[in-house]
């Protein structure tokens, strides 16, 4: 069981190596043993599967182990996104397990456990199953395996979320999906067909290594969308990550929108245009530009630890317009407490069509209202043991200024975050929870600033001796590629 690890989102692990027949037993008994604890043999286990290697062969294992220890299973008859699965554990007051390592390098493969509230599972739930892995259960009776195509349900539950004769109606705007080789193909391309709304497509096939890149949607992997958008006139790109919980989108002039702006944007919109009333939901990483849209339209702030699992716990107690994270994730109120990039892309598109206006339109709105665009970057710092990694960030704890900055507030919630006197700058310090790393995330008004930032956190902590020289891994403009687990 050394290869079994739970980070943040479930297990993952290389397909093959520690991703293999004998782990996904073992966890699947574990899941198993929770399920049957807290819910009964009764409780309907729902299994998907995204476009990786042997992700259909590993789940459909799953799904027999299930069958003989007496579950009765709902088996995807396809490829299917997360959210859709996830919807489904909320539809039918189901559990779910979908293998998938979402964004991860595409020789990695994972199961996500999704408890019936629809969302992530909460740390109290993964202890428990990690505390059951190894555990044998007998065979209470005999269950069984039925196959089903997920996309209906999904489909009826989007027609009362979004107005698709707006989005029908932006007829000056050309839309290209880029399928990404992902689980989004054959669901967000069919919705919008569904409903008579015209797109252009590329990359529309399922493959294992995902076109030879990185199955996240950030612009150095979104090139050919990026290009395409760039020799049509007024089209934007929309792109999912391999299981669609994650959104990528591309402005008419050809740029990556950040995903803190299409939240914000998706603020405005949504408290505007549909009535919405309620907080915003918004991870400690997450760029004060929501707070200043939130302060501009009266909206509560309710922030979290960095990772959707705890937006979606403060998704499910304060019902939220909005909760969203930096790394591409978002849900909204009256939907499930799970990211879902299938929604994000319809409800970008459906902004652009309440406002009648472009997305860069709608950027220099959100950035006008705001006072200031916010520009963001991330280093990572690795140690040489985990035991380093909280000695920093309590020395970290203690400072007053940096670098001529005088600290205005501290944040400990996910390690350590610096409000700097500046009013538009800050600096977030937190572990990785899953090696000996510190992740370093800036903020500011200016690039110029970013820069100088990350100078002096570099330079203060090069006095540290335990620090492994040339281990900075500077990753520009949020296009950083994500480790196993993240």
């Amino acid at each position: 069981m050394d290869g079994i690890k739970f980070g943040t989102d479930g297990w993952r692990a290389v397909t093959g190596k520690d991703f293999n027949e004998s782990n996904v037993e073992i966890v699947t008994k574990a899941i198993a043993k929770y399920v049957l604890d807290n819910f009964g043999i009764d409780k309907t286990i729902i299994i998907g599967y995204d476009p990786r290697n042997m992700a259909d062969i590993f789940s459909m294992q799953s799904a027999k182990i299930l069958e003989q220890l007496g579950f009765n299973v709902l088996y995807s008859k396809n490829i299917v996104p997360t959210p859709v699965i996830a919807y489904q554990t909320k539809l039918r007051n189901a559990c779910a397990m979908m293998f998938t390592a979402s964004h991860n390098p595409p020789e990695y493969l994972g199961i996500k456990f999704i408890p019936d509230y629809a969302g992530p599972a909460t740390s109290e739930i993964t202890d428990e199953i990690v505390k059951n892995l190894g555990c044998e259960i007998k065979s209470l009776r005999k269950g069984s395996i039925t196959e089903e195509d997920f996309l209906p349900d999904y489909s009826r539950h989007l027609e009362a979320l979004i107005n698709f004769e707006k989005i029908k109606n932006l007829k000056n705007t050309t839309i290209i999906f880029d399928g990404f080789y992902s689980a989004s193909i054959g669901y967000f391309d069919k919705i919008l067909d569904d409903h008579g709304i015209k797109f252009e497509s590329i990359n529309m096939y399922h493959d294992t290594n995902f076109g030879g890149s990185m199955p996240d949607p950030k612009p150095k992997y979104l090139k050919d969308l990026i290009e395409l958008v760039k020799t049509r006139n007024n089209a934007i790109g929309l792109a999912n990550d391999g299981d669609a919980d994650r959104f990528g989108v591309i402005n008419e002039n050809g740029e990556y929108v950040s995903p803190n702006e299409i939240i914000a944007i998706l603020l405005l919109h949504l408290t505007k245009n549909k009535g919405l009333r309620g907080p915003i939901v918004k991870t400690v990483g997450a760029s004060l530009l929501l707070d200043k849209i939130a302060e501009k339209t009266g909206t509560e702030i309710i922030e979290t630890a960095v990772g959707f699992k705890h937006v979606g716990e403060a998704m499910r107690k304060y019902n939220p317009v909005i909760g969203g994270e930096e790394s591409g994730g978002l849900s909204i109120q009256g939907h499930i407490p799970e990211k879902d990039g299938l929604l994000a892309n319809l409800l970008v598109l459906e902004a652009m069509a309440y406002e009648n206006k472009s997305l860069v339109e709608l950027q220099k709105d959100l950035f006008n209202l705001a006072g200031c665009k916010f520009y963001n970057d991330r280093i990572d710092k690795r140690l040489n043991d985990v035991n380093e990694v909280k000695r920093i960030i309590d020395k970290y704890k203690q400072l007053t200024e940096i670098g001529g900055y005088k600290i205005l507030k501290t944040d400990c919630k996910d390690g350590v975050k610096l409000y700097l006197d500046d009013k538009t700058s800050w600096i977030l310090i937190r572990p990785s929870g899953t090696e000996p790393l510190l992740r370093i995330y800036f903020e500011s008004d200016s690039e110029e600033k970013i820069e100088q930032l990350k100078i002096l956190t570099e330079g203060k902590m090069q006095y540290d001796s335990s620090l492994t020289a040339g281990n900075a891994l500077p990753q520009k403009g949020l296009a950083y590629p994500p480790p196993p687990y993240a």
